[in-house]
């Protein structure tokens, strides 16, 4: 039985090397203007790019670049420029979104495979058997498929491989395809520039059309001004149902954008709740629980399990974004004796330690402080704060880039975080 592939994202070079060590079988990420997130795409440039793909290969794991964006007739010999550069990158496949796009990947990167991007909306078996004998290899679904329509493409093609999205941010349009941004920024979405004013304050006005007159409309006391604004989509409970099925190749997960910790911890989280699945395991409560440790703007199970009509709590109302029941209080460096302070540490506080998946840690105590475990967790309290040039502190604060010893050498790329409230255990 094949297994299902994890896809995480690389939003640069550190956050493709967190997503390998939490967990993913495979990275995507984007080089230059026609990426879905030029942001991301500009944190790469053509050798650290080309870096990013020796090492995910090295691991043994697979990395697709993102072709994914509407390009203008006036950027076309941009665009087969890029499609060489990546070629020459050796990138396993590629994410595009248009009938012209793919046509040209085929005619100069015949090689290469093709995975057809979520922008492109397939929802049916028509459209999926058009693109699939265009030649492409994988199709990233649109948001708006259900479950029952992807087994449905499954039985008919049952050679064409199907990738969903589980966890991550969720368009108000159809998977993108928005131009509201485009209309008040001149940032087009679909070119990778979004300013996500879908997520914005919106107040409400109505117009006397004989005065001209602008009159705000009062809300109703509890609900906010967010009306476009939709919950991020957690299918983490799910795993098992989806893959029962037996239609679905690869779990995606979005945010190229977001943090280093959350590339981390939604890895580690579907790793966790995949391998569980294959071990006969099923722990919800846990997989939420770390999810519930990112910044978020609520979570909804989106449209793959249930239609959008069937359900009314899929926008959030209240808040853009709202923040996790952690914070990150240190991410620890390559050399593994060394962590930076990304919050506040002080000595004699217990740091709750996230390992990369799969790794142990092994209690210690000595001068500098200990590494122990309590009730299934690890944890980290420091005795003292000592920096890597020998000068010790009272405290250390974000913002802060001197490296901070730790007593005993720990995987790289290891977070510290907390909450109010963690257990002290002498």
């Amino acid at each position: 039985m094949a297994l299902v592939e994890l896809l995480a994202p690389a939003g640069n070079l550190t956050k493709l090397k967190i997503a390998l060590d939490y967990g993913a079988d495979a990275v995507y990420a984007g080089l230059g203007q026609f990426s879905l997130r030029n942001r991301a795409s500009k944190a790469f440039d053509l050798e650290s790019f080309k870096e990013g793909v020796r090492y995910t290969h090295a691991k043994g794991k697979k990395f697709y670049a993102t072709l994914n964006g509407f390009p203008f007739n006036a950027q076309i010999k941009l665009l087969e420029e890029q499609l060489l550069k990546l070629a020459d990158c050796k990138v396993d496949a590629l994410i595009i979104a248009t009938p012209g796009v793919l046509r040209l990947a085929q005619k100069l990167t015949p090689h290469i495979p093709i995975h057809l991007s979520t922008q492109a909306n397939v929802m049916n078996v028509l459209d999926a058997e058009a693109y699939y004998e265009m030649g492409v290899k994988r199709i990233v679904a649109a948001r708006e498929m259900s479950l029952n329509d992807a087994v449905e493409i499954k039985k008919h093609l049952p050679d064409l491989e199907l990738e969903i999205f589980v966890h991550g941010s969720m368009c108000f349009a159809f998977s993108g395809r928005c131009l509201i941004s485009a209309l008040q920024h001149g940032r087009v979405p679909n070119r990778g520039s979004c300013a996500n004013d879908c997520r914005f304050d919106y107040e409400y006005y109505i117009k006397n059309p004989d005065t001209g007159v602008l009159m705000r409309l009062e809300e109703e006391e509890g609900i906010g001004t967010h009306i476009l604004n939709a919950k991020d989509l957690n299918l983490a409970s799910h795993i098992g149902a989806i893959l029962d099925t037996k239609a679905i190749d690869a779990f995606k997960i979005e945010g190229r954008t977001k943090s280093s910790y959350y590339a981390a911890i939604t890895t580690k989280t579907y790793r966790t709740a995949i391998d569980d699945y294959y071990r006969n395991q099923h722990r919800p409560a846990l997989y939420q629980a770390e999810l519930a440790t990112l910044k978020n703007r609520g979570f909804s199970e989106g449209y793959l399990i249930k239609r959008p009509h069937q359900r009314l709590d899929t926008q959030n109302f209240k808040t853009a974004i709202s923040e996790g029941d952690f914070q990150v209080s240190g991410e620890v460096l390559e050399d593994g004796w060394h962590f930076l302070c990304k919050f506040t540490t002080r000595p004699n506080e217990p740091y709750e330690v996230v390992l990369p998946y799969g790794a142990h840690l092994e209690p210690v105590a000595n001068e500098l402080g200990k590494l122990y475990s309590f009730e299934g967790k690890h944890y980290l309290c420091l005795y003292k704060i000592a920096l890597e040039n020998g000068q010790e502190l009272e405290s250390v604060h974000s913002g802060n880039t001197n490296p901070i010893k730790l007593p005993a050498k720990l995987p790289a790329r290891t977070f510290l975080r907390t909450q109010h409230v963690l257990p002290h255990k002498d």
